[in-house]
């Protein structure tokens, strides 16, 4: 691979952003595509398509083969609260190869003690978030069930393009919680994002089971055109 292509992939993976290495199988030339850049090359159909899977694979276009290398940012859970729950669920998602940090601005409960392994920024969201960055390779799920700390999370949630938002709560909570970011200026479509009460309703109860169900909606929602229409 050529230095300048190697950079230029570093470059884009530093920035999280999906770009997809392009080798011609006979002459071994290689291009680099960007994603913004998919929809006019001349192999859009079968990039997209790559992309849409999140897998690198061989392709055959006029007569010649082409192997795309598909090259996405790790997939990454932004969570909301260091409570019990998410110390359930921290070990649980690294098992799914997803990257999980913990933001609360409570030092009492954000401590690595209660999190191994874990980055724990005891900040307020608003205060962090724009530095982490929420990009459409990241899910942001809201726990602490307390408005000043969750609503700042999730309006930034809102605001990007994040493939899931999750607040825990009654629906009774999740009403009161709808109109304070109606307030805000959302719409009802904003909103509709909003998985509330979060998880996939699986009845359950302990902060395990709450964790299971709240990572098996993000697994759905992360894999959703590969789920078997019913």
């Amino acid at each position: 691979m050529r230095l300048s292509l190697l950079s230029d992939l570093n470059e884009e993976r530093a920035s999280r952003r999906t770009a997809v290495l392009v080798t011609d199988v006979a002459s071994g030339e290689q291009r680099l595509v960007r994603e913004a850049e998919v929809g006019s090359d001349p192999l859009a159909q079968e990039l997209q398509d790559s992309l849409r899977q999140g897998k690198s694979r061989l392709v055959e276009r006029d007569g010649c083969q082409f192997f795309l290398n598909v090259q996405t940012p790790p997939m990454r859970v932004v969570v909301i609260g260091a409570v019990h729950i998410s110390q359930a669920l921290a070990p649980m998602a690294k098992g799914l190869d997803l990257d999980v940090t913990i933001i609360d601005p409570r030092t009492a409960f954000a401590t690595p003690e209660r999190f191994p392994d874990v980055p724990v920024l005891a900040e307020w969201p608003d205060t962090v978030l724009p530095d982490i960055g929420i990009d459409p390779y990241t899910a942001v799920v809201a726990l602490t069930h307390d408005p000043m700390i969750d609503d700042p999370a999730l309006m930034a949630a809102l605001r990007s393009k994040c493939f899931y938002i999750g607040a825990l709560g009654s629906r009774k909570t999740h009403e009161r919680r709808v109109q304070s970011l109606t307030a805000s200026g959302f719409t009802e479509a904003d909103l509709a994002r909003i998985h509330a009460p979060i998880g996939l309703d699986i009845g359950a109860v302990s902060p395990a089971e709450i964790s299971v169900s709240i990572l098996a909606e993000i697994v759905a929602s992360l894999r959703k055109e590969r789920r078997r229409s019913a």
